[in-house]
């Protein structure tokens, strides 16, 4: 069984299942690696990466940690080089991706949720100036399987803000694009002040004043248009991006931009014909009900896209590795063998699915034990902070690598 030899990877769906074809046509499960990097994590309170201070004094050079890294992953069944990892791992013939940050250098915040104005000229000329110089020279390389736009943008209220976007946007000011977006948009809908008042239980004079009110309370009559406007501002984003990267370089892949949670309908809706893959990271336990939860959302998410679906970030870590692991997503496990068990049964349960094309793990090494930027000092690694492998979870990442095709192909029958 194949696909279509195209020279660089697309996704086609065959006999009812899902797959990336690699450039020359084979069935392709992208199981990555994200943070493969010889910088390591930075420790703040250290001022220096210990992970980097290790390699260094193994290895003397970055060309020598790449090639044992690369042939590590190779070992262990992986065959994808996930986000945030060292260019120069780019260069070794394994199949990588890059994640451009679109949103984050026009202005939004993964960490606080803080968004940018994606109806902005600003936000047009950061798209285009990235994918200028990242994306051009890049457009005939066959060993990129394609771009992230960005990371765990905020689409909703959650942790990091109770605020619909809609509330993020009506405190722009009267000349922000944005701002003149979303009042455009209830000029539309609604063509009578009148019949917005009714609705809103409002008292505006005229469109234009709302350009210049700040805050509207939330009532019953809003809610659609919370999600009326949530929709624009999802193709917004998706068609600027996808635009730009298209422009430079036709020829590869776009990824998404790794959706922390299962977004609302319409932010999906929003990007169909913008991106040619969902991703999104999920940490869960696969022992709980949560799995079966996130398996729901995985296939409401298809359902609504009509796309197939990759996991950009999964990982367990394990109390007896000696970090503290108080820092960063997922519930620690007691042993590596548990850890070990975790990533077996996870796997399992998510390429059984005929819509989910690749798993990758986060991340290739330990965080350090005094934390890294956020605070995270958990043990996420296939290596520890010294570059020693992790050698439970290695083994039964192999195994269960190995057979990650035929489980894709033949659910039934493993």
């Amino acid at each position: 069984m194949s696909g279509r030899a195209t020279g660089f990877f697309h996704v086609e769906k065959i006999d009812g299942r899902f797959w990336f074809i690699d450039p020359e046509g084979n069935l392709f499960l992208s199981k990555g690696v994200n943070h493969v990097n010889y910088l390591g994590d930075y420790a703040p309170s250290l001022g220096y990466s210990p992970y980097n201070r290790y390699v260094m004094e193994k290895y003397g050079s970055v060309e020598k940690w790449v090639k044992e890294t690369i042939a590590r992953l190779r070992s262990w069944g992986f065959n994808t080089i996930g986000a945030w990892s060292s260019e120069e791992t780019f260069c070794e013939e394994m199949p990588y991706t890059i994640i451009l940050d679109i949103a984050l250098k026009a202005g939004a915040n993964w960490q606080s949720g803080t968004i940018a104005d994606y109806f902005s000229k600003k936000f047009e000329q950061v798209a285009e100036d990235i994918a200028s110089k990242i994306c051009a020279s890049r457009r005939n390389d066959k060993y990129l399987l394609g771009y992230f736009t960005d990371n765990e943008l905020r689409w909703s209220p959650d942790w990091r803000s109770k605020r619909d976007l809609f509330d993020d946007y009506m405190p722009l000011p009267p000349e922000a694009e944005g701002k003149n977006a979303l009042v455009n948009f209830l000029r539309e809908k609604y063509g009578k002040i009148h019949l917005l008042n009714e609705a809103w239980g409002s008292s505006f004079s005229s469109f234009d004043e709302i350009l210049s009110t700040t805050y509207v309370p939330k009532t019953l009559g809003m809610e659609a248009d919370r999600s009326g406007f949530l929709k624009q501002i999802a193709r917004r984003y998706f068609k600027v991006t996808y635009d730009a990267i298209k422009k430079y370089d036709p020829n590869h892949l776009v990824l998404g931009c790794r959706f922390a949670y299962r977004p609302p309908d319409e932010v999906l809706e929003g990007c169909i014909g913008c991106v040619d893959v969902i991703s999104i990271n999920c940490y869960t336990n696969p022992y709980s009900n949560d799995l079966a939860m996130r398996l729901a959302d995985f296939k409401r998410m298809h359902e609504v896209t009509g796309l197939p679906i990759m996991i950009t970030e999964f990982s367990f870590k394990a109390m007896d590795s000696g970090l503290p692991n108080t820092k960063g997503a997922g519930v620690p496990v007691k042993t590596q063998s548990e850890r070990a068990k975790c990533y077996e049964e996870y796997v399992k349960a998510i390429i059984k699915q005929p819509f989910i094309i690749g798993y990758h793990w986060f991340q290739y090494f330990d965080q350090p034990y005094e934390g890294r930027f956020d605070g995270e000092n958990s043990n996420y690694g296939l290596v520890t902070i010294r570059d020693e492998p992790w050698e439970i979870l290695t083994q039964k990442a192999t195994l269960v690598n190995s057979k990650a095709e035929a489980l894709h192909l033949n659910p039934e029958e493993n």
